[in-house]
C-alpha cells in the first residue's frame, strides 16, 4: 500500500510538474517598473500613478494579450524614488539589473533626468506621466516620452494669460528650487517678459518650509499684481494664508497640482479667488476619465487625485507598442513607440520624434465659491518644437 501510494504521488508530482511547465511556456510574465515618490513630499501624486498603472495592469490582463505568440500577464515593479535625483539613480540601476521591459516614471523632473542615461544606455523606455521639464526630450535620448506637455509651452500660456487678461504687469514668482520648480521660473520669467510684463522678483524656498513670511514680506515691498508660486500644493496652502494675513492684495496663481479639493480644505479662505493653472484638460472634458476614476475608487477606494489619467495612458503606450511590434523586448518595440498613436484617457497619445506629446493640451481653473471653475482651455496645441 505504502510503495502504491508513492508511486501515486512520484506520477501526482509529474503531472504537476508538467502542469506548471507547460503554463510556463504558453504564458510570459512581463514586469512593467513604475518608479516615483511613494513617499515624502509628493507622495500623493506618486501614489496617484502608481494606482493607474496597477488599472492599466489589470485591464490588459484581464484583455488576454497574445504578444510574441505567448499569452502575456504584466507585472508591475513598483519603486519608490522619494523624489530624490540619488535615489532615482539607484532605481534605474535595479530595473535595468531585473530586466524590466518598460517603466512609467519618474514622476518628478529631477528624477528623471539623473535617471535617464541609465535607461537610455539599457535601451528601457521610460514614459513619465508628470515630469515636464524640456531639458530632458532635449539632449537626444531614444527611450524617453511623456504623456504631459512640457514647461516651455506651459509657461508660456500663464505669462500670455497673466500679462494679457489680467492685466498683470508686475509680476512675483515664488519656486520650491527643485528642477521643476526653478526651471519652470526661469522659463515663466522668459514669457513674461516677451509679453511686456515684469518680474519684480523671484524668490526661492525648498520643500520643506512652512514658513513663508521673510519671502512674502519682500515681495510685498514690490506691491505686485501677482503671484505666481511653483511648487507643491501642501506647501501652497500654507503660502496663500500667509499671504492674506500680511495684507497683500496682489492675485495669487498655482501652477500644476493645485486643482483639487484637498488644497481648498487645507487653504481655506486663502483661496479664494486664486488661480491654477493645469497640464492637460479638465477630467470633464477627458474621454473615459469618469471610468478610470470609477476603477480606481474600486481597487484603492480613492479616486483620481492628478495624474492618474497620465500615468494610465504611459502604461498603455508601452503595452499598445509592445502589441504592434509582436514583442515585449525593449530594444525591439522602442521604434514601435515611436510610432505610437492611439486614443487615450487624455485624449490622443502621439509623440514627437523628440518623446514630448504630439498635441498637449492645458487649462486654467479659478476658485469661485469654495470650488474650481474652469476658465479657460488649450486644445491641440502643439508642444515645443523639436530639436
Amino acid at each position: 500500500m505504502f510503495r502504491r501510494n508513492v508511486l501515486n504521488l512520484a506520477v501526482l508530482s509529474a503531472c504537476a510538474c508538467f502542469a506548471v511547465s507547460a503554463c510556463a511556456e504558453g504564458t510570459s510574465t512581463v514586469k512593467i517598473g513604475f518608479a516615483g515618490p511613494l513617499t515624502g513630499f509628493s507622495a500623493q501624486w506618486g501614489k496617484d500613478e502608481e494606482n493607474a498603472v496597477r488599472v492599466a495592469v489589470d485591464d490588459a490582463n484581464k484583455a488576454g494579450l497574445v504578444i510574441g505568440g505567448k499569452k502575456v500577464q504584466f507585472e508591475v515593479d513598483a519603486q519608490d524614488d522619494a523624489a530624490d535625483p540619488k535615489t532615482a539613480v539607484l532605481v534605474a540601476q535595479k530595473f535595468v539589473d531585473d530586466e524590466v521591459a518598460g517603466i512609467v516614471g519618474h514622476h518628478n523632473s529631477g528624477c528623471w533626468n539623473a535617471a535617464a542615461p541609465i535607461y537610455s544606455k539599457a535601451g528601457i523606455p521610460t514614459v513619465s506621466p508628470a515630469a515636464s521639464s524640456p531639458q530632458i526630450t532635449a539632449q537626444g535620448y531614444k527611450t524617453v516620452f511623456r504623456t504631459i506637455n512640457n514647461d516651455d509651452q506651459m509657461a508660456k500660456l500663464a505669462a500670455d494669460y497673466s500679462v494679457k487678461k489680467l492685466g498683470a504687469k508686475r509680476i512675483a514668482t515664488i519656486d520650491d528650487s527643485t528642477d521643476y520648480g526653478s526651471n519652470f521660473a526661469t522659463e515663466l520669467g522668459k514669457a513674461i517678459k516677451a509679453d511686456g510684463g515684469d518680474v519684480v522678483s523671484r524668490q526661492y524656498t525648498d520643500t520643506k518650509s512652512v514658513d513663508f513670511r521673510g519671502v512674502l514680506t519682500q515681495i510685498k515691498g514690490q506691491n505686485p499684481d501677482l503671484i505666481i508660486y511653483i511648487g507643491s500644493y501642501g506647501q501652497a496652502a500654507a503660502l496663500v494664508k500667509q499671504v492674506r494675513q500680511l495684507g497683500i492684495t496682489a492675485k495669487f496663481m498655482g501652477e500644476g497640482g493645485f486643482t483639487n479639493d484637498s488644497f481648498l480644505k487645507l487653504a481655506g479662505d486663502g483661496a479664494k479667488g486664486m488661480y491654477s493653472w493645469e497640464y492637460g484638460l479638465p477630467l470633464s472634458r477627458m474621454p473615459r476619465a469618469a471610468e478610470l476614476d470609477t476603477k480606481l475608487k474600486a481597487k484603492f477606494g480613492t479616486g483620481i487625485v492628478q495624474f492618474a489619467p497620465q500615468a494610465y495612458d504611459a502604461t498603455w503606450a508601452i503595452i499598445n507598442a509592445m502589441k504592434k511590434a509582436d514583442s515585449t523586448d525593449p530594444k525591439k518595440y522602442l521604434s514601435a513607440l515611436q510610432a505610437n498613436s492611439f486614443d487615450g484617457i487624455i485624449g490622443k497619445i502621439a509623440f514627437q520624434k523628440n518623446g514630448d506629446l504630439a498635441v498637449a493640451n492645458a487649462s486654467l481653473f479659478q476658485e469661485q465659491g469654495g470650488k474650481w471653475a474652469i476658465l479657460d482651455t488649450t486644445q491641440g496645441g502643439s508642444a515645443r518644437a523639436d530639436k
